[in-house]
């Protein structure tokens, strides 16, 4: 009996432990725990509902060439945020992003082109038009994940260099194949695109992948990422899979990919194979280190910065007559990581920057007042 009453006190101790790490002082849940908790999602709809009465607003603000750029912006945040899940959370090396991508638009845009001839009725109707738009996102996507999957699940058994390698030959080899698949117009590209995207449909997928990398980052899932990209022997010898792992994380970065693929390609209505080459590979991953290797804000702002730098620089070849474009922007990149060789934000969030600050200031301020009281003290 007296063991069975030592149990339940320790039980109710344990309770009242963990009711107290959830709640605070006042008795209100903590600030993490809602934060982290569904009570923080009235905040990104609240975003997405922003986006949207700018989508409304800004065109008749801005001129085209801008709108465009800001435009080209937000899918670049989700092909940065996506890379970010795989490069910085996970600790791997990819360098076929763009593959996943052209992967994505080919499949997304060849159905609404399809469709445009075979139902122009449908396509034309706003609401339902729209919705086969959405749709076509979503399998291009999901195709984009069928290709991530196969091609991640022999080729994550490697590390470093050779991932990387191997990653790259396969953006080129999807790259050679639509180059050479006359069903979407081979060379030529695919053109005839209906432009469906909008800034309000980037923005909202957009804030859709943060949003998603942010909450599977702080789940369970997210702690096995972490956990192969700081040690993955002492994550094996603890029992965590981590090749699943890996290969879920390239499956779903891949396709958020084939969403920002097809978003882009019902943007610039045509497809062109040269657009999805290595190239465009390295300025994904250059807007993830120079945000920060884990740090969905860092690819937030690097992938903005990065894409306004290029355009800022345009006028510069109007006035000296060459294109220094690229080397101003390479000196740039290396200054920036001269001066941060962690990026933008490092591993930490503009969250945590901002009450970094707060608490600095706050504990400045105390010492200042402690200091001149004693001063004052001192001289009475």
């Amino acid at each position: 009996m007296k063991k069975n009453s030592n149990n339940c006190s320790n039980s109710r101790s344990n309770n009242n432990n963990n009711n107290s790490n959830n709640t605070s002082s006042n008795g209100n849940p903590h600030p993490a725990k809602q934060f982290y908790g569904f009570a923080s999602l009235r905040w990104w709809l609240l975003a997405v509902s922003v986006v949207w009465v700018l989508n409304s607003i800004l065109p008749d603000l801005m001129g085209p060439y801008y709108f465009q750029i800001l435009v080209l912006a937000g899918i670049n945040v989700i092909l940065a945020v996506s890379l970010n899940l795989v490069n910085g959370f996970t600790g791997q090396f990819s360098m076929g992003h763009a593959g996943f991508m052209s992967v994505g638009g080919y499949i997304s845009a060849y159905i609404t082109t399809q469709l445009v001839v075979s139902h122009p009725g449908l396509m034309n109707d706003a609401f339902l038009g729209t919705a086969v738009f959405v749709a076509s996102l979503l399998l291009g996507g999901l195709g984009a994940t069928c290709a991530g999957y196969f091609v991640g699940l022999p080729s994550l058994r490697l590390r470093g260099d050779y991932l990387a390698i191997v990653t790259l030959g396969f953006g080129e080899i999807i790259r050679v194949v639509f180059l050479n698949t006359e069903a979407v117009g081979g060379a030529r590209g695919l053109s005839g695109i209906m432009q469906f995207s909008s800034f309000g449909w980037v923005f909202t997928f957009a804030i859709f992948t943060v949003f998603t990398v942010w909450r599977v980052v702080h789940s369970a899932q997210g702690r096995i990422l972490l956990s192969i990209r700081e040690d993955e022997i002492a994550a094996t010898a603890m029992g965590v899979n981590t090749t699943q792992g890996k290969v879920r994380a390239f499956a779903m970065g891949a396709f958020f990919a084939g969403i920002a693929g097809g978003l882009f390609a019902h943007y610039l209505t045509i497809m062109s194979p040269g657009t999805f080459d290595f190239n465009r590979s390295f300025e994904i991953i250059i807007m993830v280190v120079l945000g920060g290797m884990g740090s969905i804000s860092g690819s937030v702002v690097a992938a903005i910065l990065l894409t306004t730098l290029k355009e800022a620089l345009r006028p510069l070849q109007q006035i000296t007559g060459v294109d220094l474009r690229m080397v101003i922007y390479a000196l740039v990149l290396i200054a920036m990581m001269l001066a941060r060789p962690s990026g933008i934000f490092g591993t930490r969030e503009i969250g945590e920057i901002i009450r970094g600050w707060r608490v600095s200031k706050a504990s400045k301020d105390a010492n200042d007042s402690k200091s001149s009281s004693a001063s004052k003290g001192g001289v009475a």
